[in-house]
């Protein structure tokens, strides 16, 4: 890994981060690759996602859907929206290396968080672990999938209408 890889990944890391937390939820999307996958688990780290109960499981058509929602004035659960900001660090590269089907470089990369959301004149704190698998391509990086674990995903969480 070099140098110059590790800054790539963090600042596509930080602007993702910003994305989410300004609701540029269709550059956001532009993020994500085809075949995307995005989870959030519930109730520990990790698991079968087809087989026990997730906050988020989506495929890149349910991404899709999350950002119309969200774009359009049909989002209730987020009127008015969430006020957000994120503190991201510890980014590292965990390997940088051929994808599963062969089709080219990916490069898994691990992050911490802390979200502070504000609605309704009410604070939520969160925080938790991200990994990334992204893959370059002739536009730059894209997240191939997107694993957040919540470091209390087995406590009520509430309204998580808003993006991790």
């Amino acid at each position: 890994m070099t140098t110059a890889l590790q800054h790539d990944v963090a600042g596509f890391v930080y602007h993702e981060a910003r994305l989410m937390d300004e609701s540029r939820y269709s550059e956001w999307l532009d993020l994500w690759a085809p075949d995307a996958l995005y989870w959030v688990p519930c109730d520990g780290d990790d698991g079968d996602p087809r087989n026990q109960i997730s906050l988020i499981y989506d495929d890149r058509a349910r991404i899709e859907d999350r950002v119309f929602r969200l774009n359009s004035s049909s989002a209730h659960s987020q009127d008015p929206p969430s006020r957000m900001c994120r503190i991201v660090g510890n980014v590292r590269v965990l390997s940088d290396e051929a994808s599963r089907d062969g089709s080219g470089d990916e490069i898994t990369v691990e992050s911490s968080f802390v979200l502070v959301e504000v609605r309704r004149g009410h604070k939520n704190m969160y925080a938790g672990r991200t990994t990334h698998r992204l893959r370059p391509d002739g536009a730059g990086l894209r997240i191939v999938s997107k694993k957040v674990v919540l470091v209390d995903n087995d406590q009520y969480l509430g309204n998580l209408t808003f993006l991790l």
